[in-house]
């Protein structure tokens, strides 16, 4: 494959529309919930991931889950945690069954917070793909969005690519 490959310039072309797509979305939910609750996204989603942990097996999330999750770094994901604590949204203890494992949870500030704030993301998301539906070239993508249901377990597992 060269260059100028059409099968390459294809798939280069198909990569920018996606990642135009996601930018946008990105952009404009950021905006919303900045203005309505002081929130940036990588925020909002940390407290999304977090609010779906539960008490059975595999219910708590390790630091690397929660980075997949969120798709930033470990130690970027470290940092928003210790943010969102300094603001009693989250806190953080230790594994009752590994002295070594931390966990965080999301406070009931955290969780209240979060409840007021999902309904300015979905709008935002709404308003974004709309948005982008009327470019012909983000269009079929934006079908494929609309069209995607969300896996069951939407946290990856440890040790599963993400």
């Amino acid at each position: 494959m060269t260059a100028t490959d059409p099968a390459l310039t294809a798939l280069s072309q198909g990569w920018c529309a996606l990642s135009l797509l996601h930018g946008r979305i990105e952009a404009h939910i950021e905006r919303a919930l900045q203005a309505e609750h002081g929130l940036s996204v990588r925020e909002y989603s940390l407290l999304d991931v977090l609010s779906r942990q539960h008490d059975g097996v595999g219910g708590h999330l390790q630091m690397k889950q929660v980075a997949d999750a969120v798709v930033l770094s470990q130690s970027a994901t470290t940092r928003l945690v210790t943010r969102l604590e300094d603001r009693g949204l989250l806190a953080r203890y230790l594994c009752p069954t590994d002295r070594r494992g931390i966990y965080t949870n999301v406070s009931d500030a955290g969780l209240k917070l979060l409840a007021e704030a999902r309904p300015t993301n979905d709008t935002a998301l709404r308003e974004a793909l709309d948005d982008a539906a009327g470019n012909p070239d983000l269009a079929p993508l934006v079908r494929v969005v609309e069209s995607a249901s969300a896996p069951a377990h939407p946290v990856p597992s440890a040790g599963v690519p993400s």
